[in-house]
């Protein structure tokens, strides 16, 4: 029998996954959006006058990286929590449909007992 080895997917670099959201212009709405859109134009001076998200995002990671890292780390734990939730309620979905889960057969993982 010869040994088949399943290729790993490849997951797409940064550079190939692109954002619409990061080119969109900033629209000047309240106080605090006027302010930040006049100081990061003033600090990147685009040729078309345009402010956009990646523009802010660029000056508050080098200006501000505390902040920004602070909400990376927030939507990372509520993205790790969700998929935790997305496969468990999946688990119980397919277990109540009769189907059989990958952890049905697994037997359960004893600790080791210090005496």
């Amino acid at each position: 029998m010869a040994d088949r080895q399943e290729k790993t997917p490849e997951l797409p670099g940064v550079k190939d996954i692109e954002n619409p959201l990061l080119t969109k212009e900033v629209e000047t709405d309240n106080e605090l959006k006027i302010w930040l859109v006049d100081y990061v134009g003033r600090k990147h001076e685009p040729e078309d006058g345009q402010v956009t998200v990646e523009m802010i995002v660029e000056s508050m990671a080098q200006e501000f990286p505390d902040f920004l890292l602070v909400v990376a780390e927030e939507n990372w734990l509520r993205g790790y929590r969700q998929g935790i939730y997305d496969v468990e309620e999946g688990m119980r979905l397919a277990k109540e449909q009769g189907h059989e889960t990958p952890f049905d057969s697994a037997e359960p993982i004893q600790e080791d007992s210090e005496e």
